[in-house]
């Protein structure tokens, strides 16, 4: 499909090549970060200033063994204590903090851990975002699903027994308007008890007309709370608009959404910060939106192509757990999701502790859900994925995997009147 929007560095003009290479290297070529382009709506909200007071002035350093002690004593963990469970100085009590998370998770989810899939329609995307594989300047092949062809990819999903699917695009207005997205969603409503999506941020009522159409959910990656991080990740589409993509959650939940969730992608800056925002603006849309559904996913970065351009920090497992577990001390009540870039063993052993989510059945790429599904060959018509997953358990050998550890699968409880 040939697309005028899209740009590839192997068929760029050399006027357009000297363009990317300014975007680059020459900062006063792109446009700032921080304020709004056309279109873009702007709501009047405390929340980031609130997140960002405590973030900067957070010292994880400072933190020592007598603060976690005290923190995994109190009943109620409160910022400062989960300040300190973030902390290096809280490395030495994991195993500690695993019990008391395990405890929290037993006592407000049960036995249960959550499953669903992933499904991508769309792999175009109009932003320069550095270290994501479906970005602009990347040569992958591009690929949107019709409706017809959306709807066969939903079948198969629907016909293994899935119930929740979360719908995803890249971040292209112009080759996946909100209409067509909505038009998804209304055929997901069809084949599935619960519709998530995963796109570029939108207004409020478009936000509403989703919901509208069947969404019940919307989930959005911050990347890295670092405003100043951040300005250097996206270079150039409206992705890079910091603030508008921070209230997003809040302008969802101002449309009428069920849930929203939250995430920072660990690795790209201080992973020990971006965690305490993550949880922050959790914390502080809790209470100011009491009645919707909060959850967090946990991604750390994978290979991606051109993975070179970035240098990302490093996350091991032991800094992934201790995150997760703080998160669940901090917030008992939140859905945690850790998604197939971790591996089968870390995912089996964490749903033991803190996470209530994990995907089954993933397929980041586009269009090869029934490959994947049914063992059909591939037709050679299909999108490139986004990034390499470490997990690629069906969802039968999931479902079968998560009873044998102990606990309840579960795939949808809701009930709708």
């Amino acid at each position: 499909m040939e697309n005028k929007f899209f740009v590839d560095s192997e068929h760029l003009s050399e006027a357009a090549l000297e363009k990317k290479h300014r975007i680059e290297t020459d900062p006063s070529c792109r446009k700032n970060h921080m304020e709004y382009m056309p279109g873009m709506e702007q709501i009047d909200s405390d929340i980031c200033d609130k997140v960002m007071s405590q973030m900067n002035s957070y010292d994880y350093s400072a933190y020592t063994a007598k603060d976690v002690k005290a923190a995994l004593e109190h009943d109620r963990c409160s910022i400062e204590d989960f300040k300190a469970l973030l902390s290096p100085a809280a490395e030495p009590f994991l195993e500690q903090m695993a019990q008391k998370a395990s405890i929290e998770t037993r006592k407000h989810f049960g036995n249960t851990v959550y499953l669903f899939t992933p499904l991508y329609i769309a792999n175009y995307c109009e932003n320069y975002c550095v270290y994501c594989g479906f970005n602009c300047y990347n040569h992958i092949n591009r690929m949107k699903l019709e409706p017809e062809q959306i709807e066969h990819e939903m079948k198969i999903i629907a016909e293994s027994g899935m119930e929740e699917i979360l719908i995803l695009t890249g971040e292209s207005r112009s080759m996946s308007d909100v209409k067509y997205i909505g038009e998804a969603c209304k055929m997901a409503r069809k084949h599935f008890r619960m519709v998530g999506l995963e796109i570029y941020p939108v207004n409020t009522d478009e936000y509403r007309y989703l919901h509208e159409c069947g969404a019940d959910y919307v989930t959005v990656f911050q990347e890295t709370y670092d405003s100043d991080k951040y300005e250097t990740l996206h270079l150039m589409g409206h992705k890079r608009v910091w603030p508008y993509r921070f209230n997003a959650q809040e302008r969802a939940l101002m449309g009428g959404m069920r849930g929203v969730a939250f995430s920072a992608l660990l690795g790209l800056s201080d992973f020990r910060k971006d965690a305490l925002a993550t949880a922050l603006h959790v914390y502080y849309l809790q209470r100011k939106y009491p009645h919707a559904e909060m959850s967090l996913s946990c991604p750390r970065l994978r290979p991606i192509i051109n993975n070179d351009k970035i240098n990302p920090l490093d996350v091991g497992e032991k800094q992934l757990c201790q995150v997760i577990c703080a998160y669940r001390i901090f917030l008992p009540f939140a859905g945690i999701t850790v998604s197939s870039r971790e591996s089968e063993s870390f995912r089996n052993g964490i749903v033991k502790i803190a996470a209530t989510k994990v995907s089954a059945g993933v397929s980041t790429g586009i269009g090869d859900h029934e490959s994947k599904y049914s063992g059909k060959e591939l037709d050679g018509n299909q999108g490139d994925e986004q990034f390499e997953i470490d997990d690629s358990r069906s969802f039968d050998k999931m479902y079968s995997d998560m009873s044998e550890e102990g606990l309840q699968p579960v795939l949808n409880d809701y009930l709708y009147v």
